[in-house]
């Protein structure tokens, strides 16, 4: 296939476009570099330095190289960051897939795999999250990602489209020599590793109170392989179908002092938990179903245990900052 992959330089694009082109598939990155450095581009890819609101841009890149579809990652991902200025989310997340969406009109590419967030379900009514559950965002980054799919649907309807919509919430694990980094890091597995590599005193555990096992909050995490493999399946299952929506999860949660740990087991280092209070807004348990995409794509996580993801983020952790314990 000839794929275009938008955001290709970072975390989970990058390792799409890094298992693309592994399978012998062409593959035309695109990312502006506004979170992602020059030195993260894939081996084997074209690379465009561009915006996807650049509609001249995108639009004669799609008419000169005519892919077979586009894989779609470019987005600001941060939540909290989100209810400060969510002015650009919705900029950079919604109105950029409509520029997006109308290049690719224009060029007549008619096949998208949408990287959305379960993010769009909100507080849940009912766990495990299946697709048909109620759809109220309780952030703007889950709202710019909810408007950016309900244009997809009227795409599909009014123009042909193809698209592929797949929800998710944390992603976590590395393929050697690529892996997860943010500035400034959020998420709870990088955290903890940098704990573990003496980059941070310790890890705050917010709240121990929540009606869970351990009185932890339950996160649903996802190995980025099997999260990338997800995708490359859509983009086939589009070839013959549309209006694919589908959730991707590990098929379980794993609580705050689960994760925490199962680092010290994987790292023999002595990580520092200190209790602080509750985070406002935080829901004890949040776990995607993924029977629908287990049935439409095909698909099922190889690398589900928690060991597994967190053994492989260390291991790029490690290579990162160029440590060897």
């Amino acid at each position: 296939m000839n794929v275009v992959v938008t955001g290709g330089a970072g975390y989970i694009g990058g390792t799409v476009a890094t298992l693309l082109v592994r399978a012998g598939h062409d593959v035309t990155v695109v990312d502006n570099l506004c979170h992602a450095r020059r030195e993260a581009i894939p081996e084997g890819v074209e690379f465009v330095q561009a915006d996807i609101a650049d509609h001249a841009t995108m639009t004669a890149l799609f008419k000169l190289i005519k892919p077979d579809g586009v894989l779609h990652f470019a987005a600001l991902i941060e939540a909290g960051e989100s209810m400060k200025k969510p002015e650009i989310y919705f900029r950079n997340n919604s109105a950029g897939t409509l520029a997006l969406l109308e290049a690719m009109l224009a060029a007549d590419v008619k096949r998208l795999v949408f990287s959305s967030t379960a993010a769009v379900y909100g507080e849940p009514e009912k766990v495990p999250i299946e697709e048909t559950a109620r759809l109220a965002p309780t952030n703007a980054y889950g709202e710019s990602k909810l408007i950016s799919e309900q244009m997809m649907r009227w795409f599909e309807q009014a123009h042909g489209f193809r698209c592929a919509v797949l929800r998710y919430f944390n992603v976590a694990g590395a393929l050697p020599g690529r892996g997860e980094e943010h500035e400034p890091e959020s998420h709870l597995i990088p955290l903890v590793l940098d704990a573990a590599l003496g980059l941070r005193h310790s890890i705050a555990i917010f709240g121990d109170d929540y009606d869970t096992p351990d009185g932890t909050c339950i996160r649903d995490y996802i190995h980025v392989v099997d999260l990338a493999e997800a995708h490359i399946l859509a983009l086939k299952v589009l070839e013959k179908q549309g209006g694919l929506l589908a959730n991707l999860g590990n098929g379980e949660g794993f609580s705050v002092k689960q994760v925490i740990e199962t680092a010290r087991r994987v790292t023999e280092q002595n990580i520092v938990a200190e209790l602080k209070p509750r985070r406002s807004g935080d829901p004890a348990r949040l776990v995607a179903s993924a029977g629908r995409a287990h049935a439409v794509l095909g698909w099922k996580p190889r690398h589900a245990a928690l060991e597994q993801i967190i053994d492989s983020a260390w291991q790029w952790h490690r290579q990162r900052f160029g440590k060897q314990k």
